[in-house]
């Protein structure tokens, strides 16, 4: 019935291809003019086509030609000429949106379609790829096309200076990975200078391996982070000590929820062991930290799951890619925790500069647009988090891979057993196997095993990222047998050897379920490319953690019940469900995960694109002159309804509180007296503040000259955002990490964190206006020979100091502060939390 209704109803995603058909139709009806012209005549269309863009046309109304032209460039630089469905997911990448393509339909060439319409609008497209190996690859493979039509491409990849970047950026299109892309985002935030910018304007992007970056990776924000001043001692005696406490008696592991919480029995013991008496207490914080990130290290991070230990250090393994995430640390003391239990270098706690969510860095594109095999299962988060929808476009070859039932053992001993068995018996066959597992140690295992068996075999994990390329680009050969994590090569072809075919293609066989869908799919989707002959298969246990953690406890019952032997494999409906079961639970679970980080991030955002927008427009060279005079109006206001309030009578009002907060912030050559205050109004004592301060600002700038004062004004303002945004993000963590108690009080913790998280914004913006105004009046300038912006010394004295004895003091030298004294800024903090941060 439903499959009636199907039919007599039409299914959307035909219905959209239908109409994207014609389309290319249109694409197609240039083809027979295009394919006539010369070298040079297909070059000169590139400045055709932008003088028509200049002249007032549209990239829809360019859109038919300027593919086939590309399509053209493609054929005769490539020996390439993109299939009409290559040319139908083009077109759904320019509109926007994520184009579902299986394995082997060609992405890569997809992409340099829609790529070259939008470079010719002058304001760049990124090509995002998953590691520096294919963009690299990529940019020089495609870039024969750009080149050829007269379009500049860039790459950005680790390890190159802020030169060769903003070099690159200055191209058509640019070819690089998420992380650099992120990364060069917040450096440019952090920039002291305008010249230092590397990146233009993010006007569009297409992502390749687009569940892989906006889903898989969207739980990890990326983080610029400086080190603390704090020991690491604490981390390798805390690491001896846990060890010593017992798992279930003193701890327990909740592995859905992936915490560790310690028992009253835990707290006591090690109450015990540290000599405290309330582990909990106040003073003890620091203790209870140390202690909690310890526990983390040693019951939930393992050592080749999530983790390798490489060169001695600890490299974070993508729980969904299976690759090493080079330069990526845990936060919060855990990447610390983690390196004293492995015992290698413990480096120093890290104060977070700059951080930014792939969420939301590229959501601030004008236009985004993805691509990858497996999007489907992931269509209501790109919707409902990045406005992205799906289109599921038709392979070139009619699919005909094999995807068998899969077999399921009571124990993971018998199961490997089975796989070795059926791993064997195929290569005997000289049939190529491609087999997928978990985790790294599964890898190992299942290679120890296989080379008792005498069976030749690649091992493709994080262990061996560098070999990726060439180990997947052989494992289409006879006999190869090829053993990989969730890496598994993607975004490269495995091309099967000659007489292969007749053997059945690729097998895939699949060690266990992973906890999504889509990692399934992927894996899968390595066999049976453009036609190709292919199976695929997964090999299951109760034990497995997919099934112990997250599958149901009748399962196994069922299977007592019928009296099944460890050794019998089994194929039942019942289980199969219960496999699907489980896996959409975690899906429905880190789709939460994911949205909670981007809900409490959503907050932060709004705050960061304020920061990094001001910060901007003083990097500009903008004259910040009346954005100056806007903070002492805005300092005056605050400081009067503080102690002059209009609800207050007079003669209550705080006038020694006002004298020296305003003697503290304003000029410090002519403080303000008590007499001058005498009998003075509210809107009078304003105006005298007004007063006082405009001239003192004039006389400021008479000594310095105007374009030295515009400098101070820029580098005073960019040294005070920068610190005062630090110390909010810290702040910022500190809140969200106790928010959640607040849920036992019946009040919503993403409610109670924007409100207090607006207020925190709030503040900090008041102590940035003052603390700017305040070190406007008081720094005095070191002279340089190389115009460069004003490098400043500290506060010339305290408000407070009588004007004989200011005249008097010489400058305070910066480097010469203890970082634990109180700063000279006056504002009561120590020197390191102030000025010297």
């Amino acid at each position: 019935m439903l499959n009636f209704i199907s039919k007599l109803l039409g299914n959307s995603n035909e219905g959209q291809i239908k109409k994207l058909r014609k389309t290319v139709d249109q694409v197609n009806s240039f083809e027979p003019e295009i394919s006539l012209l010369s070298d040079s005549q297909l070059k000169d269309k590139t400045k055709i086509f932008k003088e028509r863009l200049q002249g007032g046309a549209t990239l829809e109304d360019l859109l038919p030609e300027a593919f086939a032209v590309a399509r053209e460039a493609a054929k005769r630089t490539l020996g390439m000429r993109p299939f009409d469905v290559q040319v139908l997911g083009g077109i759904v990448l320019h509109q926007g949106r994520i184009a579902e393509m299986k394995t082997g339909e060609g992405k890569t060439l997809v992409a340099t379609l829609p790529a070259y319409l939008n470079a010719l609008t002058g304001k760049g497209v990124h090509i995002v790829t998953v590691n520096d190996y294919l963009a690299q690859r990529d940019s020089e493979w495609m870039g024969r096309i750009y080149d050829f039509l007269g379009l500049k491409v860039g790459l950005i990849v680790h390890g190159l200076t802020p030169a060769q970047r903003r070099e690159s950026y200055a191209a058509d299109i640019i070819y690089g990975t998420n992380n650099e892309f992120g990364f060069d985002f917040l450096r440019d935030n952090m920039a002291v200078t305008y010249e230092n910018l590397v990146q233009r304007e993010l006007n569009y992007a297409i992502v390749d391996e687009v569940d892989s970056i906006l889903v898989d990776e969207a739980r990890t924000p990326l983080i610029i982070s400086g080190p603390s001043q704090q020991s690491t001692d604490m981390y390798q005696k805390f690491s001896k000590f846990v060890p010593r406490l017992k798992k279930d008696e003193d701890y327990t592991v909740d592995e859905k929820a992936h915490t560790v919480i310690l028992t009253e029995e835990g707290v006591a013991h090690a109450e015990q062991i540290l000599g405290v008496e309330n582990l909990y207490d106040d003073v003890h914080m620091e203790l209870s930290h140390y202690l909690n990130q310890a526990l983390k290290a040693h019951a939930l991070m393992k050592r080749d799951r999530d983790y390798i230990v490489k060169d001695g250090e600890v490299i974070i393994i993508d729980e969904f890619r299976g690759r090493p995430m080079y330069g990526r640390r845990y936060s919060n003391g855990l990447h610390q925790a983690i390196e004293a239990k492995e015992r290698v270098k413990v480096a120093k706690e890290s104060q977070t500069l700059a951080t930014i969510t792939f969420q939301n860095y590229f959501r601030m594109y004008d236009k985004l647009a993805g691509m990858t095999g497996t999007a489907a299962t992931e269509e209501e988060e790109f919707t409902k988090i990045y406005g992205l929808d799906v289109v599921i476009i038709p392979t070139n070859m009619p699919m005909i891979r094999e995807d068998l039932p899969d077999v399921i053992y009571k124990t993971q001993e018998y199961k490997y057993k089975a796989v070795v068995e059926e791993i064997q018996r195929r290569h005997n066959l000289g049939q190529p196997c491609l087999v997928g597992t978990i985790h790294i140690e599964k890898s190992e295992k299942l290679s120890d095993m296989l080379k008792k068996k005498g069976v030749p075999h690649k091992v493709l994990n994080a262990k061996h990222h560098e070999q990726e390329a060439e180990i997947i680009t052989r494992a289409g050969e006879k006999g190869a047998v090829t053993i990989s994590t969730n890496m598994a090569g993607r975004g490269t072809d495995i091309v099967l050897e000659e007489g292969v075919t007749a053997l059945g293609g690729l097998h895939v066989l699949g060690t266990e379920r992973h906890e999504s869908r889509r990692i399934d799919n992927q894996l899968r989707g390595r066999s049976g490319r453009q036609g190709d002959p292919g199976s695929s298969q997964f090999f299951i246990s109760l034990e497995d953690d997919l099934m112990r953690i997250f599958g149901s406890d009748n399962v196994k019952g069922i299977m007592d019940k019928l009296g099944m032997e460890e050794d019998m494999p089994i194929e039942h409906s019942m289980i199969s469900k219960a496999i699907e079961s489980a896996q959409k639970r975690v899906e429905g679970r880190n789709f939460d995960i994911r949205r909670h980080v981007l809900e409490y991030d959503e907050v932060m955002n709004q705050q960061r694109e304020l920061i990094y927008s001001q910060r901007r427009k003083i990097l500009e060279g903008k004259n910040l002159q009346d954005s100056i005079l806007e903070m002492v109006e805005s300092i005056i206001e605050a400081c009067l309804d503080l102690y002059t309030n209009e609800k207050v009578y007079p003669e209550e009002w705080d006038m020694k509180g006002l004298l020296d907060y305003a003697n503290n912030i304003f000029d410090p050559l002519t403080p303000l007296t008590e007499e001058d205050l005498a009998d003075l109004d509210r809107e009078e004592i304003r105006e005298l503040l007004q007063q006082r301060t405009y001239k003192a600002y004039q006389k400021r700038e008479e000594e310095l000259g105007s374009e030295m004062m515009r400098d101070l004004e820029r580098v005073i303002l960019l040294r005070m955002v920068d610190s005062k945004w630090m110390q909010h993000i810290d702040a910022m963590d500190d809140l969200k990490q106790g928010i959640g108690l607040r849920a036992y009080g019946q009040r919503n913790p993403l409610i109670e964190y924007k409100f207090e998280s607006y207020e925190m914004f709030d503040n900090m913006i008041k102590s940035l206006q003052e603390d700017v105004v305040r070190l406007l009046f008081r720094v005095q300038v070191v002279s340089n020979m190389e115009n460069k912006p004003p490098e400043i010394t500290q506060e010339i004295s305290s408000g407070n100091a009588s004007g004989s004895e200011r005249k008097k003091k010489e400058p305070v030298k910066a480097e010469k502060i203890g970082r634990n004294q109180p700063c000279p800024c006056g504002s009561g903090k120590k020197y390191k939390k102030c000025c010297g941060s």
